[in-house]
């Protein structure tokens, strides 16, 4: 049985590098802020694409640059979700084949797909230049689908353009020519094959992605859709570059017309999908388009210092201590997944969970209240210049979550000038800071849009 599409939707950070301060003619280039990685981006994408759905029996996260070596990173985001113990989840880390291995196996069996990455590329290299952060989640189910699938093909070949060694963060690109050359080949042979296979002469719609620019410069001249060709909407996003273009079109797209996805890597795949009476009803809330407008402007030194690329003079203040597991294991609930926990006997939300009530006294009759999917608002807050940040300042803010229960949390992407009593936030999956190796993973409050 092969599952439809029920669910997508995609994340793009906020921050910008300005064009003229990496080489680019024209616009900017999306760039993850420094307590986002790739978990924390495809918690944003999973959580909007799973909203109003049972949960997903199968979480397949694909990502060509992992948090952790050697440990799940998905286990994160199916904790930060508060999926079930039951659900399989699994990492595909490499490249862009791992996210259509992952679309295959969830087409299969059911279950999310999410897809995210941090493209870190030398100053002055193309790959700062012409990449992009962000994630997308797909999931398949049964039900009321979106997009059905019509045909899937692949095509394998082994040449080297792209590589980089497990130990570096940066990656090595051959000459240009050589790869657009073999891709060529493949992209056309593929295309032909899913066309053919399906019964159908042309797609309405064609997303091609590749790491290799010159087959995006060409992608018209390709292979071309009746109504649009889609490549990289904010530049070559790794493991999600397919996903997130993907997402695109799913924005814009009419009932009944196809979609035929290429992505060419270390070979080509091909996906094509009809859409259904169902999509317009069911877009996601923020489409690709909204969410790369705008943005928050980062100075091109600042964004390098929070890749690693320089060491700028670090605060003057002793950095955290290395998180410890078993104090990690035992808030898990409200660690990853921001659940409280409200008393059965009076209604009183605590945030962070507690035994006994504080408002009437009651000992072990909590139920879980979770919150992240909440809003809330601002109480007050604090600007703190002094306290230790890859970025400071550090906003601190007192919030009332809506529907009861207030907690203390950092402000993600703080605009110190918006700030103020009465402010309305979300909440955001984030790494707090890294010590000892260990990734300090928790929630934050963000500005609502």
């Amino acid at each position: 049985m092969t599952h439809a599409v029920i669910g997508y939707a995609a994340y793009l950070p906020r921050y910008r590098l300005a064009g003229a301060d990496i080489g680019l003619r024209r616009g900017d280039r999306v760039v993850a802020s420094f307590d986002e990685d790739s978990t924390t981006m495809a918690v944003a994408a999973a959580a909007a694409a799973v909203a109003g759905h049972p949960a997903p029996q199968n979480l397949y996260f694909a990502t060509s640059s992992p948090a952790y070596a050697d440990k799940t990173n998905a286990t994160a985001i199916h904790s930060a979700l508060g999926l079930p113990n039951e659900t399989f989840v699994t990492d595909m880390c490499g490249t862009g084949r791992s996210a259509f291995a992952a679309w295959r196996a969830a087409a299969a069996t059911g279950g999310l797909v999410v897809a995210a990455d941090v493209r870190v590329g030398r100053p002055g290299s193309p790959d700062e230049k012409l990449g992009g952060d962000g994630a997308a989640a797909l999931l398949f189910g049964e039900g009321p689908g979106i997009a059905e699938i019509l045909a899937t093909t692949s095509l394998t070949s082994e040449f080297l353009d792209r590589w980089r060694s497990p130990t570096l963060l940066t990656g090595q690109q051959w000459e240009e020519r050589f790869g657009a050359e073999r891709y060529g080949e493949l992209v056309v042979a593929a295309v032909r094959r899913a066309l053919d296979g399906a019964g159908a002469t042309g797609a309405d719609h064609v997303v091609l992605t590749c790491p290799n620019s010159a087959i995006v410069k060409r992608a018209t001249t390709l292979v071309k859709g009746e109504k649009s060709t889609v490549t990289s909407p904010i530049g070559f996003l790794g493991a999600a570059d397919s996903s997130v273009a993907l997402c695109a079109v799913l924005d814009t797209a009419d009932a009944d017309e196809t979609i035929l996805v290429v992505s060419a890597v270390d070979g080509c795949d091909t996906l094509l999908l009809r859409t259904t009476g169902h999509l317009p009803e069911a877009r996601q809330a923020r489409p690709v388009s909204r969410q790369r407008d705008g943005g928050l402007p980062v100075d091109h030194l600042t964004y390098l210092s929070w890749r690693g690329l320089v060491e700028v003079e670090p605060p003057r203040r002793p950095e955290p201590d290395r998180p410890a597991a078993p104090p990690s294991s035992r808030t898990e609930r409200w660690k990853f997944g921001l659940t409280g926990s409200r008393c059965e006997q009076c209604g009183f939300i605590h945030l962070p969970p507690a035994r006994v009530c504080r408002g009437c006294g009651a000992a072990d009759r909590m139920m879980a209240s979770p919150v992240a999917g909440m809003g809330g608002t601002m109480s007050t807050y604090t600007v703190d210049h002094l306290a230790y940040s890859p970025s400071p300042p550090v906003v601190q803010a007192v919030i009332d979550v809506d529907g009861g229960g207030r907690c203390t949390l950092e402000i993600a992407d703080a605009e110190p000038e918006r700030l103020a009593v009465g402010s309305r936030v979300n909440f955001t999956f984030r790494r707090l800071f890294t010590a000892g190796g260990i990734h300090d993973y928790f929630w934050k409050a963000r500005l609502d849009d």
